[in-house]
């Protein structure tokens, strides 16, 4: 099987000081550049994600902002891939899809923010288009969310949208897990 690093929005508006600060951002962020560096280091594909806004009234990840810019620690490299979106999923409206299969990439190592939306989402995608899809999940980061009057706090969104990815839609195991396993 031929399996590429897929990296999503790791952008500096989800990190301290951004527009859409995240629990345990630059934690993910490191772990995610250990990911990168392995892949490097084996001579894997990387695919960087990164969102751009269009939509009216959208607060973060605004064109031209440093906020849209894709974090230093995971920053591409000349020669690596970098597919821009506008929607939660990677796969919507890009031509991730395509460039995956003209390289007869089967399988995919995931990692990114926010794990409750865009990673989520395109893990999803992933594996209905028939990817065998790993998720680093200490390399993901997300954020509290509110209901109905409640506020379910970012640690428990983030075990929550793990846990249902687990097992039909990708294995989920540590970023250190998975390198020793390249």
């Amino acid at each position: 099987m031929h399996t590429a690093l897929l990296l999503i929005d790791i952008q500096n508006d989800y990190f301290p000081g951004g527009a859409m600060e995240l629990v345990g951002s630059v934690e993910a962020g490191q772990r995610a550049a250990m990911l990168l560096a392995a892949f490097r280091s084996k001579g894997r594909p990387v695919i960087h994600v990164q969102h751009i806004s269009t939509r009216p009234g959208a607060g973060f990840f605004l064109p031209n902002t440093r906020g849209v810019e894709i974090r230093e620690c995971v920053a591409p490299r000349e020669g690596e891939t970098i597919v821009r979106k506008h929607f939660p999923n990677s796969f919507r409206e890009t031509p991730l899809l395509e460039h995956l299969r003209s390289r007869n990439i089967s399988g995919l190592v995931i990692a990114g923010m926010m794990t409750h939306m865009c990673v989520d989402t395109t893990t999803r995608a992933a594996a209905d288009l028939g990817f065998a899809c790993k998720l680093a999940h200490d390399a993901c980061a997300t954020r509290a969310l509110s209901f109905g009057g409640s506020t379910v706090a970012a640690a428990e969104v983030q075990t929550a949208f793990v846990a249902s990815l687990d097992g039909f839609f990708a294995k989920v195991q540590a970023a250190a897990d998975l390198c020793a396993g390249l």
